[in-house]
């Protein structure tokens, strides 16, 4: 009987849109990260752990800070709350439009804001280098600022298809980033010299930025009318913005923390860093992708609708993904040389390279788990509005972040910052599991 039940279940869940959702999305996300990580490799065999690439990591770091703090935080206040003002008035045309010049606005100042500011970016987080150092940072960070602009475009639109569950154009739209820069590398390294890693990339922003503006104007999913910027959702969607803001500006602080530490090492020490980091975080785009990407619009119906079923599906996931990724973790760390040497291991990247990224990647892995499933935890608070607590908990983490990275440093060098980063994962992890538990308690009073 339990053996008739269960085959009914996953006949059920097979058939549920939500799953296939998620299972189109984790298809489309192995391929998007698949053409971005063989990149990744011809960037290793071409460059090594070089000073090069440590500079554009460091020109990256800015736009890719602004893009994922103020940005992506924006298109994660605005779904649920988009969600809300079609459930309810329906004028979603000033919804659009406000929203649409809220990005411009934001993308605008923040260009500006580097490009006056970069001197004292580069001089009071990375001091200690040449010239000639810094100039190589500046000339790819000019050509890096003007992707913020598109970033932030297409950040809003992909939001928009997955509300309308246009989860497969969504989801394939970074691919091309890894395609131009691709082209660049293989066609156009001479001629572009220095500057082919940033010029592929501001290529690859257009790109996608377009390709998003044309499926949506085909899917007749943009509707523009004149901006209401007092209307009750937009109020609600612009008080939720400095919390959303404020802690995805200190989580992003962790990373760009952890880029300061590592430059005061020997000079590959960034690169090294960001390669350790690659498969873990390949992992994490792809399962973030497929079940943050469809459960954020997701949750936040379900949450309208019914608050106490959109918990249970939580805890269901997160119980299952957990012990999932605890395999998966042990598995790769131990294959973590294989890895590394398979991957990265050829021209300028050399046997002692991998050596010290696949130790890194060891670190990282540890975190795994706890770092996906804390994301699946965001997404969920996000959907129900409740960012304030996030903000808190990213404060903290800042905190921790500075005073660890520098006591593991000193005893472990790059490893003691890879740790420093682990550690952090699991802190934040069990800091927003006993939020929500202390939130689904309240769910069961108020019934």
């Amino acid at each position: 009987m339990k053996k008739l039940q269960l085959i009914a279940s996953i006949k059920k869940l097979i058939k549920s849109p939500t799953f296939i959702n998620i299972v189109t999305v984790a298809i489309i996300s192995i391929f998007v990260k698949g053409l971005g990580f063989y990149k990744e490799i011809i960037v290793a065999g071409t460059f090594g752990l070089s000073e090069l690439l440590d500079t554009f990591f460091i020109a990256a770091l800015l736009p890719g800070f602004v893009s994922e703090v103020f940005i992506n935080a924006f298109k994660a206040v605005f779904i649920p709350n988009y969600i809300a003002e079609k459930k309810s008035t329906n004028k979603i045309g000033a919804f659009q439009s406000a929203s649409f010049i809220i990005t411009l606005l934001i993308a605008l100042f923040f260009i500006v804001i580097s490009y006056l500011f970069t001197d004292v970016f580069l001089e009071t987080l990375f001091k200690g280098h040449t010239q000639d150092y810094y100039d190589l940072v500046k000339t790819q960070l000019y050509y890096l600022l003007p992707c913020i602009l598109f970033w932030g475009f297409a950040s809003l639109l992909s939001g928009l298809l997955n509300i309308y569950d246009e989860f497969r154009y969504s989801s394939i739209y970074p691919v091309f980033t890894s395609i131009t820069m691709l082209i660049c590398l293989f066609f156009f390294k001479e001629q572009l010299q220095e500057k082919v890693l940033a010029v592929g990339m501001l290529a690859g922003s257009i790109v996608q930025f377009l390709f998003l503006l044309i499926v949506a104007i085909n899917k007749n999913i943009i509707t523009l009318n004149k901006p209401d910027f007092l209307a009750k959702n937009t109020v609600t969607m612009f008080k939720q913005v400095p919390a959303k803001v404020s802690s995805g500006f200190l989580t992003g602080l962790i990373s760009a923390t952890d880029q300061f530490f590592a430059a005061q090492l020997i000079i590959g020490s960034i690169a090294a860093l960001n390669y350790g980091l690659r498969i873990p975080s390949f992992f994490v785009a792809i399962i973030v992708m497929a079940l943050g990407n469809v459960l954020l619009p997701y949750f936040s119906k379900l949450s309208i609708t019914n608050r106490e079923e959109a918990f249970r599906l939580l805890y269901y996931i997160l119980k299952r993904l957990f012990g999932a990724l605890i395999i998966v973790s042990i598995v790769l760390i131990f294959l973590s040389d294989f890895i590394i040497e398979l991957s990265f291991e050829r021209d300028a990247f050399t046997e002692k390279d991998t050596e010290i990224v696949a130790n890194i990647q060891r670190v990282f892995l540890l975190g795994l788990p706890f770092a996906i499933c804390e994301i699946i935890l965001v997404r969920f608070l996000t959907s129900i509005n409740k960012n304030s607590y996030m903000a808190y908990v990213a404060l903290i983490s800042v905190i921790l972040n500075i005073i660890l990275d520098i006591i593991l440093m000193e005893y472990y060098g790059i490893m003691g910052i890879a740790l420093c980063t682990t550690l952090i994962q699991i802190f934040r992890f069990i800091s927003f599991l006993k939020y929500t538990n202390k939130l689904k308690k309240q769910q069961l009073l108020a019934l």
